[in-house]
């Protein structure tokens, strides 16, 4: 059955095309991504007047409306003024993902930045429409490059082996009668029993997500990520040489914690998320129409990661940024402490406040973060003095991300004292 796909991009808000006007015949059609602060809007259709309206928010993805229909939200983003003539640009979600990974210090982070829905039917869509795969692919090679860095975790593990003139472990007589006594072998015995090495499950299971990596990397756009995802590869293939890709998924019920390879819960979680993805068929990666599960990729926390990377990078001593700082059921995005700069500082995917100033509701936000008195003992601050606030945006035809002088005249927001704006760059895909 040909899947009926309304392509549309973040941030629209808009009746539908004439075309797809005719497709729909419910009322209203909406989905919202549960997260841990609250559900947000994939999207929304509502019915006004005999004709269908869309919103969108922050989500890119691709999910049902009805047995016949799916909506495609792409990551693209209109780079002029809401009130002046569309002009899309494609968002690089990879390398907003890529340049942020090293600074993120727990899973829990990635885990909220996308939710796959295995228990729906899958959607017929074009390779080059595919988000998820490269978001897998991205974060699994860097986990697996933390592991390989740190040396590969040794565990015991089973191995048959067909001894001579020696038995060790477990004899398996089965097999030492129909390989060796009936063909004459009388030396040999076939022993099962526990080695002691890399060749553990864990690890052929990240062989395994490797070999069908190996193979779906050369899909990837070679203009905008073929450099670093080839080096990344490179770097990590050399420490599986050795490795058998010999395993089973259910031989692997649950990863060990341990607190230095910590790295391998996640990473093996997220080689049979890959696994999964191909439905276990190597050959399934060359196609160029594909089917996936409907999935959500949450832009807005995507953006908030990298916003971290830029600041940690700009302000790399200890502590000087605080991620996510928890105050009694509220949680700031960025606390930043260096020199002169004692400043609460959130992170909105908001393009459009390149054009306007910022809404009622976040200048209430963040202003109520900065009178917390966990905020000023944290950056000590005296109580009788405002904690500047800083709003950070996507600004998209910026060339260069600069970090001096946060509080210039040029970034503040004539209506209010102590609070400012400033637009990054974020990386967007050639054409």
């Amino acid at each position: 059955m040909t899947t009926n796909l309304l392509e549309y991009w973040e941030h629209f808000d808009n009746a539908l095309d004439a075309k797809h006007q005719l497709l729909l015949n419910g009322s209203n059609y909406k989905y919202d991504f549960s997260k841990p602060r609250g559900a947000i809007s994939c999207y929304s259709i509502i019915k006004i007047e005999e004709q269908y309206h869309l919103s969108t928010s922050y989500c890119i993805g691709v999910d049902w409306l009805d047995e016949k229909s799916a909506i495609y939200i792409a990551p693209k983003l209109n780079s002029k003024n809401a009130k002046e003539e569309i002009n899309l640009v494609e968002v690089d979600y990879i390398k907003m993902l890529f340049s942020s990974l090293k600074y993120i210090e727990t899973s829990n982070e990635i885990n909220d930045l996308f939710e796959i829905k295995w228990n729906k039917p899958e959607i017929e869509i074009k390779q080059t429409q595919d988000l998820l795969t490269p978001l897998l692919v991205i974060q699994y090679l860097s986990l697996v490059k933390t592991i390989v860095r740190k040396g590969l975790k040794k565990s015991y593990y089973k191995v048959e082996h067909n001894l001579n003139s020696r038995v060790k472990g477990k004899v398996l007589v089965g097999k030492t009668i129909k390989q060796n006594i009936v063909k004459n072998k009388q030396l040999y015995t076939f022993c099962k029993y526990d080695e002691f090495g890399v060749n553990g499950l864990e690890n052929r299971l990240l062989k395994k997500a490797l070999v069908f990596v190996k193979r779906y990397l050369p899909t990837f756009d070679k203009v905008n990520h073929n450099d670093f995802t080839t080096d990344l590869f490179n770097y990590i293939a050399p420490a599986f040489e050795n490795i058998s890709q010999e395993v089973e998924l259910n031989e692997i019920k649950h990863s060990k914690t341990n607190a230095f390879y910590k790295e391998y819960a996640e990473a093996t979680q997220l080689a049979k998320l890959i696994l999964q993805r191909f439905g276990y068929n190597i050959s399934n990666i060359e196609k160029s129409t594909i089917t996936t599960p409907p999935f959500w990729i949450d832009m807005s926390k995507l953006f908030e990661l990298y916003v971290l990377g830029l600041l940690k990078k700009e302000f790399p001593k200890y502590n000087e940024v605080q991620f996510q700082f928890l105050c009694k059921g509220h949680e700031l995005d960025y606390l930043l402490n260096s020199g002169n700069y004692k400043m609460v500082i959130d992170a909105k995917y908001k393009p459009q406040y390149k054009f306007t100033g910022i809404t009622k509701e976040d200048f209430r936000q963040i202003s109520g973060y900065a009178r917390l008195k966990k905020v000023y003992e944290a950056l000590d601050k005296n109580h009788n003095e405002n904690i500047n606030c800083l709003i950070i945006y996507p600004d998209l035809e910026k060339t260069e991300n600069h970090f001096n002088n946060l509080t210039s005249v040029e970034k503040s927001l004539k209506k209010y004292t102590g609070f400012y704006k400033m637009g990054v760059k974020v990386p967007l895909v050639k054409k």
